[in-house]
C-alpha cells in the first residue's frame, strides 16, 4: 500500500471526525435533554465532552490536561514514523491500514485538545459558536467531543452475579466519536489479522 493511499485514508477519517464534532458542538448543548437525539432505542447521538482519555478518565492536577495533550502529540509523531517506515519497507497492507487508522484517530482527538478551547465558546445552556470571541478554554486545554452512544441493554444484574450483583448497569455505556472508532478499528485489525499484519519472514 502506498503512502499516498495511507494519507488519503487519514485525511478522510479526519474530515468525517471533525465535521461530525463541529456539527454536534454547534447543534447540541450539554444540558439534558438538549444533548441527545434518539435514533433507535439502542442508538443515540448523545453530546458530551471529556478530557480526552478513555471512559472520561483524566490526569489529576493543574497540568494534567497539558501533559496528556503533549504526550499524545509525541505519540502521533511516533505513529507517523512507524507508518512511513512500514510503507518504505513494503509491509503488509493490513499493518499500514491499521497504523493509518490509529494515526488518524489520535490526530482527530488531538485537534480537539489543542484547538477547541480557543475556537469554541461554552456549550452549557446554549449552542456553541465556532470561532467565538469568548472561547471556553486555552490552547492545549480543549475538551474532546463525543457523541455515539449505544445503550443496547439496561437492567439490574442478578444478585448472584460476581462483583456487580444487584446493581443497575448499562451495556454498552461508552460514548465515543469517529476518531475513537478509527483507533479501535486499527487495533482490532492488528489483533484479529495479526499473522497477516506481521507475517513471519524466513
Amino acid at each position: 500500500m502506498s503512502l499516498r493511499k495511507a494519507y488519503f485514508l487519514i485525511f478522510l477519517v479526519l474530515i468525517i471526525d471533525q465535521l461530525s464534532k463541529i456539527y454536534v458542538k454547534t447543534n447540541f448543548t450539554l444540558d439534558y435533554p438538549d444533548n441527545e437525539v434518539k435514533i433507535f432505542d439502542w442508538f443515540r447521538i448523545h453530546f458530551i465532552e471529556n478530557e480526552g482519555m478513555a471512559w472520561g478518565t483524566k490526569i489529576p492536577g493543574e497540568y494534567g490536561k497539558l501533559i496528556l495533550t503533549v504526550f499524545r502529540i509525541f505519540a502521533v509523531f511516533g505513529i507517523g514514523y512507524w507508518l512511513a517506515d512500514s510503507v518504505k519497507k513494503r509491509h503488509s497492507a493490513y499493518l499500514i491500514v491499521a497504523i493509518a487508522l490509529i494515526f488518524a484517530g489520535a490526530a482527530g482527538n488531538i485537534i480537539d485538545s489543542v484547538f477547541y478551547g480557543v475556537i469554541f465558546d461554552d456549550s452549557h445552556g446554549k449552542l456553541a459558536t465556532l470561532f467565538s470571541p469568548e472561547p471556553y478554554g486555552t490552547w492545549f486545554h480543549g475538551l474532546v467531543v463525543d457523541m455515539f452512544y449505544f445503550p443496547i441493554w439496561k437492567g439490574q444484574l442478578p444478585a448472584w452475579f460476581p462483583f456487580w450483583g444487584g446493581e443497575e448497569v448499562s451495556f454498552f455505556n461508552a460514548i465515543f466519536n469517529v476518531a475513537d472508532m478509527a483507533i479501535s478499528t486499527g487495533v482490532g485489525i492488528l489483533l484479529v489479522f495479526n499473522k497477516r499484519a506481521f507475517p513471519k519472514t524466513a
